[in-house]
Order: C-alpha cells, then sequence, then structure tokens
C-alpha cells in the first residue's frame, strides 16, 4: 500500500510552531508530507525547518515560476490524499468559508478535489465570534472536517477554547480521516447532504440550556437534580445540523460538544442566568436545563462536620433566578421562546400552568415519574396556547430532530428569511 500523502498548510500565529512536531509524526508513521507556508507562517516558522522534517521542498508563493514549472498549484492542490490546515486562523476559515483565493494556501483549498481537515488555533474571542460560528458551520456543511480547538491559557493571557490541539490529536485526526474518507462528490452530480444554506435553520441563532445545576452547600457538597443533560445536547446536535449557529449553556455534564456547537459552561443558576442574559439576542432560546429551584442561602466556606450531637445542621435555603420567566420579560425576548418541564404527575396540566405563568411560547413536558432522567428516550408533550401535540416514545436524538423541524416550521412564520 503507497504510503498516504499529505498536503499540510501552516497558517500564521504563535501556534504554528506546533506544525514542526507534526510533521515529525506524520513522517515517523510512514506519510509523505508537503508544506505549504503562508506568509504570516513564515513570520513564525522558516521553510527550512519544514523542509528539512518533512524531507520535501516547502512551497511559499503563488507566484513562483520555478515552482510552477515543477509542480503547477493545481497539481500540487490534487496529488495529495487529504489536505491539512493547522494551525487554520480565523482569516483562513474565513477565506475557505467564503471561496477566497488570494495567496498559494486558499488557491490550494479552492482548487483541491480531495478530503480538507482544519486545525483551529486563535484568540478566545475570535473563535466564539459570530463570523467565525458561521464560517465554522458553513465549512462543515461544505464537507470539511473542523477539528474543536483546545481550551486552556493562551499566549495572549486569555483562558478560554482556542488552542491549537496538540499534535498527536491532530496526528489521530490525520488518521480518522484516512481511514473513513468522506465521498467527494463529482462535479457534475449532486451532493448527499443539503448546501449549508438550504438547511432549515442556517441564519438561524439558537440558544439552548442543558443539564442540571450544582448549587454549593459547602466546599464538596451541593443540591442537584438527576438531568443527565442527554436531551439538551441531542437538541444543540440537530440545530447545528440543521445549519444553525448554536449557543450551549451547560450545566455540570460529562458530554462532548456536538460539532458545530459553541459551548459554554456553568455549574450553579446564577451563573446560567449570566450567561443566558449574555447570549441573547437569538432567534430562538430552548431552555432544557433542569435549573435547581434553590441554592443554599449562604455557602459554607469550610466542610460542614458532624458534631456527635446527633442534631443535624439547619441549612436555610433561597431561590434561584426563575432563567425562563425572566427571558420572556427580557426586551431582547427571543421570537421564539420553549420551556421544558419534567414532571411525575399530572404532565399536561403542570406544563399547561407552567405556561401561563412563564410567559413562554412552548412547554416541552414529559414524564419522568418511571422513567428517570438520564434514559435514552423520551415521551414529549408539546403544549401551546394551541393546544397539545403529544408523540411517541422516541430516541432523545429523534426527538431533538423532530423538535428541530417544528421550530424550524414556527420560525419561517414568525420571521421569515429570504433564502437563495
Amino acid at each position: 500500500m503507497a504510503a498516504p500523502r499529505i498536503l499540510l498548510i501552516v497558517g500564521g500565529g504563535i501556534a504554528a510552531y506546533k506544525s514542526i512536531e507534526l510533521v515529525r509524526l506524520l513522517r515517523k508513521a510512514g506519510m509523505t508530507v508537503r508544506c505549504v507556508l503562508t506568509r504570516a507562517g513564515e513570520q513564525f516558522v522558516t521553510p527550512l525547518t519544514l523542509a528539512a522534517l518533512g524531507e520535501n521542498k516547502v512551497y511559499t508563493s503563488l507566484f513562483d515560476l520555478k515552482d510552477e514549472v515543477e509542480m503547477g498549484h493545481i497539481e500540487l492542490s490534487r496529488e495529495a490524499d487529504l489536505v491539512v490546515v493547522a494551525p487554520a486562523t480565523a482569516d483562513l476559515l474565513a477565506k475557505m468559508a467564503a471561496g477566497i483565493a488570494d495567496d498559494l494556501a486558499t488557491t490550494l483549498l479552492l482548487a483541491t478535489d480531495k478530503p480538507v481537515l482544519a486545525a483551529p488555533a486563535m484568540n478566545v474571542r475570535m473563535w466564539l465570534h459570530a463570523a467565525t460560528r458561521r464560517n465554522v458551520a458553513t465549512l462543515r456543511g461544505d464537507g470539511v472536517t473542523v477539528m474543536e480547538p483546545d481550551e486552556g491559557e493562551m499566549a495572549c493571557g486569555e483562558y478560554g477554547p482556542g488552542r491549537l490541539p496538540e499534535p498527536a490529536a491532530i496526528k489521530a485526526a490525520i488518521d480518522r480521516a484516512l481511514a473513513n474518507p468522506p465521498t467527494i462528490v463529482p462535479l457534475t452530480g449532486q451532493p448527499d447532504f443539503a448546501p449549508a444554506n438550504h438547511r432549515p435553520l442556517f441564519g438561524r441563532r439558537i440558544l439552548i440550556t442543558a443539564g442540571p445545576t450544582h448549587e454549593p452547600i459547602d466546599p464538596v457538597r451541593y443540591i442537584a437534580n438527576r438531568s443527565s443533560g442527554k436531551q439538551g445536547f441531542a437538541i444543540a446536535a440537530a440545530a447545528a445540523e440543521a445549519g444553525a449557529e448554536v449557543l450551549l449553556i451547560a450545566g455540570p455534564v460529562p458530554l462532548p460538544t456536538p460539532p458545530g456547537v459553541i459551548r459554554v459552561d456553568v455549574e450553579t443558576a446564577t451563573q446560567m442566568a449570566a450567561e443566558v442574559q449574555e447570549g441573547l439576542p437569538v432567534d430562538a432560546a430552548i431552555m432544557v436545563a433542569a435549573v435547581a429551584d434553590w441554592r443554599a442561602a449562604e455557602t459554607a466556606g469550610q466542610k460542614i462536620k458532624k458534631d456527635g450531637s446527633g442534631q443535624v445542621p439547619p441549612l436555610a435555603l433561597a431561590e434561584n433566578p426563575d432563567i425562563l420567566a425572566s427571558v420572556a420579560k427580557s426586551p431582547e425576548r427571543p421570537p421564539l421562546l420553549v420551556g421544558f418541564a419534567a414532571e411525575t404527575n399530572d404532565v399536561i396540566a403542570h406544563a399547561q400552568a407552567k405556561l401561563a405563568r412563564k410567559g413562554c411560547d412552548w412547554i416541552v413536558a414529559n414524564d419522568v415519574s418511571a422513567d428517570p432522567m438520564g434514559g435514552e428516550s423520551n415521551r414529549v408533550h408539546i403544549v401551546s396556547k394551541d393546544g397539545v401535540d403529544s408523540w411517541d416514545r422516541l430516541p432523545k436524538q429523534a426527538v431533538a430532530r423532530k423538535l428541530m423541524e417544528k421550530i424550524a416550521d414556527e420560525l419561517e412564520k414568525r420571521i421569515p428569511l429570504e433564502r437563495d
């Protein structure tokens, strides 16, 4: 079997130094590596370094006559088995999404007919910016594999998602891409997925809350509930698949972030309320999180110990903010506001009362008396002022997709968008 051929495009930014280790790992695994270095990338690594490690010529200019004679840029873009962009800066991602070809790297990316894998690296605010999220969603919709960046401290001193994944993680993603290459659609054929701008939620911004909240009593104890976050995460995944820009505000759950979703982790109801307010305005808010109703009025600074008296220490409670009701009263209230209700009895009646009390548009209610939170399926009732739409029990992913279809139809009625 021939050695896999990788075309590595190295973008600018301090993370470019990791490309050196990536080339070493790929060569050690027996792969052939050709490198393209952008002008910004040359500020951080040299062509000589990459050439020495890759044992191949490094390409830097679209207008190098000698390079064009030896190997034209069109051939260079197509003779690889996989094109890898690492680091993929915000600028590179934007140009890839828009189809801009103003240097060698972007021209190769536009001209290639081979699978493309991008490993992003940028400041946390740039990664979370709406423009970058749109670009990432567009690229994923076009079939580009865009990795999730690592989270941590950055060279600029800020902390959050945006760090280039470690070379070993990129190498693993390359291995997966080579083992399971996506189907490349012939120019004369039709893709087997809807173009990004034809997806039902393309152009929409959706905020979703998921999981429980943990309300600390002391450094080791907290008030919580049994919410697993599975339904909320499934809804976030379905919204992203449907083309939406998705902001997921998640309580403490060990679930992976769905592809194409911006995730903000919180612990308490107060933190979740603040992040929800920060995330507005949106086209729709789907409040799936099982927020704790109460918190300890005062959190002990040290672990509360038994004193041997047999007396239970008192625990004073305070009411948590009502996030759903607050969003309903907000000047930035979304055009469509959806709440969730997990009930153990009189499910529809409680949901109808909650609908009126909270001021939202729909309540998605389910009975958790026999099937506690954390299961893999749900039977839900969509309660609105127009009545009750009851669904059969379905896997949570199927509930999520069906709900997204309903939300897409409703948003089109309330705030129609012009589409190509």
